[in-house]
């Protein structure tokens, strides 16, 4: 009997069973000269679990903390396990990923409007330390129905017997998820200066560290051939985030983002395997962020975290910029990716490189956002703009990314796994 959605069985499976070590080594203005080794393991426990995990370390930087010179070094560690079928359960998973860090130089811009100026960055050492957990459950629809572990066959690093797969009408072919996760962090700067306006500093109260936590709420529709390195069909999201400013959460806000991705298979040249145009657009507003209350100068009440809510720049979304620099209360972000798996891999049958790698990918981009006090047209005008080049390699099932990109303040590099569009 045929299989349209080709649902693998206990011979076919996309995952590994070895365990992969790959060093690294990266440098940045934020980490100085860094390395550390990742350990990657597709398949464990079941077959569509993954687990990635690193350390990492860095040589001794100069810092200022409270205007006396010192001395410190990157460190750090990351652990993720994504899709773990709860016991018991057939369409539901759990994911959780932490991260606990020390950077030296942290840039952090609490005015992150269009128009701030990049020098105007309060910079300081500290940790920056997260958890999330979350709960995804497939519902019994499209591809869910028969398929909801989300396996596939590969050969070669790439997808076989999903020809018929993508582009379908929305909720009736694809996959669709409902999901929760709970999140928290933490970003403890050693220099306090930050807060000398704020209200605790006037009330001589214990200055606070920005904690945030609280809870996602999304709905995610994948109608594409292949989620890791799509060729065609479309991807959205519909997100909720709230802190709600219990426990130790400096305070609280909300954040409504929309995203929307859609891939088109390119006819490929003599010396390419695949060629596919990427579009990605992804909007949102705070409800929540009060532009006349103020919880310390710069500091609006209930806005998101700056590594939350409506902010571009960094390694995802504008990308010719630095990390979290422009945040405000609205955002509209929009890219575009030309993704290229050229024929020559040097690594195809390597026996001294630590992982497998089954294709180059060559990815010039261009991305366009800009975020804003309020939703409105004036989103559209005065976009900020970058654009870059990209190496990336299939890994042990896992993209790897090598990003450089041009932006007006400047050229960033990036190193980074998963498709950007992924986040």
């Amino acid at each position: 009997m045929s299989n349209p959605l080709n649902t693998p069985d206990d011979t076919n499976r996309t995952k590994s069973q070895e365990w992969i070590l790959l060093p690294y080594a990266f440098s940045s203005d934020s980490t100085g000269l860094a390395g550390g080794i990742s350990v990657i393991k597709e398949g464990l426990f079941q077959p569509q679990t993954t687990l990635i995990a690193t350390i990492f370390t860095g040589l001794p930087k100069d810092i200022i903390i409270n205007g006396q010179p010192d001395e410190a070094a990157f460190s750090g560690g990351f652990i993720a396990l994504a899709d773990y079928k709860v016991p018991y359960t057939d369409r539901l998973f759990f994911s959780f990923m932490g991260l606990k860090s020390y950077f030296p130089k942290t840039h952090y811009y609490i005015d992150g409007s269009n128009n701030s100026n990049k020098d105007d960055a309060y910079i300081s050492s500290g940790d920056t330390n997260f958890f999330a957990a979350t709960l995804k459950y497939t519902l019994p629809i499209g591809e869910g129905k028969e398929n909801p572990d989300n396996l596939y066959t590969l050969e070669n690093g790439f997808c076989v017997g999903r020809d018929g797969c993508g582009n379908g009408i929305p909720f009736v072919t694809g996959r669709t998820f409902v999901g929760l996760k709970a999140f928290f962090q933490t970003d403890n700067t050693d220099n306090t200066d930050m807060w000398k306006d704020s209200i605790w500093w006037k009330n001589g109260t214990d200055v606070p560290t920005w904690n945030t936590n609280g809870l996602r709420l999304f709905l995610t529709h994948d109608n594409t051939d292949f989620e890791v390195n799509p060729t065609r069909g479309y991807h959205f999201q519909l997100q909720y985030s709230k802190d709600f400013g219990k426990g130790d959460s400096l305070q609280s806000w909300d954040f409504l983002e929309f995203k929307y991705n859609h891939y088109f298979d390119l006819d490929t040249f003599s010396f390419t395997q695949q060629n596919v145009l990427a579009l990605s657009m992804w909007t949102g507003y705070s409800f929540s962020w009060d532009n006349d209350q103020e919880i310390s100068p710069g500091f609006n009440a209930h806005r998101p975290p700056m590594w939350e809510g409506a902010r571009l720049g960094g390694f995802n979304r504008m990308r010719g910029y630095d990390m979290n620099r422009f945040s405000d209360k609205a955002v509209f972000y929009a890219a575009a990716e030309y993704r290229a798996i050229i024929k020559y891999n040097p690594l195809k049958d390597s026996t001294w490189f630590p992982a497998k790698v089954e294709w180059f990918q060559v990815v010039p981009f261009v991305e366009v956002g800009r975020v804003h006090d309020e939703y409105d047209l004036d989103l559209l005008n005065d976009m900020k703009y970058d654009v870059g080049i990209s190496l990336r390699a299939l890994v042990s099932e896992l993209p790897i990314r090598l990003e450089v990109a041009y932006g007006e303040e400047g050229t960033y590099m990036w190193l980074m796994a998963q498709q950007p569009f992924d986040f």
